[in-house]
Formats: C-alpha cells, sequence, structure tokens
C-alpha cells in the first residue's frame, strides 16, 4: 500500500514537477510539499487537497484515501498527559501508547511575555504517527 507521501512524490515525478513546481503550479507553499513528501504531514485542508489533485491530475478523495484518518487512531487525554508528566519528570524509554514503538521526546523551552520560563513536553513516535505537540 501506497503512503500519501510516496503517492505525491510519484504523482509529482511523473508529471516532471520537481517541489518547487508542484508548489507553484498549485499556489500551495513548499514548506507544505516538502513536509507532505517526507511524511510529516499525514493529512491536509481541502483547499491544500484540492489544489494538488489538480495539478496532480487526480481526484482528492484519490488523496484523502491515503491521508491518515485520525478519528480513529483515540488516545485519551489522560493518557497524553501522564505521558507529559514522565517527559517533564526526566523519564526515559518510553513507548508509543498506539503501537509500542520508542517515543522521540523533548521538553521544548518556551518563554511568555513576561519572560517567565515555560517547559512544554513534545513526543512522536518513531513509527507510527502519534505525536504530543502542546
Amino acid at each position: 500500500m501506497k503512503t500519501l507521501a510516496q503517492f505525491i512524490q510519484q504523482k509529482r515525478d511523473a508529471l516532471g514537477l520537481s517541489t518547487k513546481g508542484l508548489a507553484m503550479h498549485s499556489n500551495v507553499p513548499l514548506e507544505i510539499i516538502e513536509e507532505l513528501e517526507s511524511g510529516k504531514d499525514l493529512f491536509m485542508s481541502v483547499t491544500v487537497r484540492q489544489a494538488l489533485a489538480k495539478v496532480l491530475r487526480c481526484t482528492p478523495e484519490e488523496i484523502k484515501s491515503l491521508e491518515k484518518d485520525f478519528t480513529t487512531d483515540f488516545v485519551s487525554p489522560q493518557i497524553i498527559e501522564s505521558i507529559k508528566e514522565l517527559i517533564l519528570n526526566g523519564a526515559g524509554g518510553l513507548k508509543c501508547p498506539k503501537c509500542g514503538a520508542p517515543l522521540i521526546t523533548r521538553i521544548a523551552k518556551l518563554y511568555d511575555l513576561e519572560d517567565n520560563l515555560m517547559l512544554h513536553p513534545k513526543a512522536h513516535c518513531s513509527k507510527c504517527a502519534f505525536h504530543i505537540t502542546e
């Protein structure tokens, strides 16, 4: 089964377009094209899907069928919160709650408007689409 990234790359290559060319012809930012083709983005807005389908000479439904459906991939908020706490407490070796593969974790250090340090735990699975970004 083809991934969304492979589908877009193959369609683009068959038309002789570079990523920049696809971005220009579809009026979709190059960054979005690159994230889709690298597999970082697994779904897109209706507008982007329609613009890409037009240039790639396929239907929006063909693209949508390869997008990741997050409505069936639910992880409870309690599990997410416990993973966040573990990350903030320095726990290592965490596993993905969806597939059991290792989680890649980090703590983003951000500052609010009053220059107070805020720590935000982040994680993504090394195999599936699970991620924590807030």
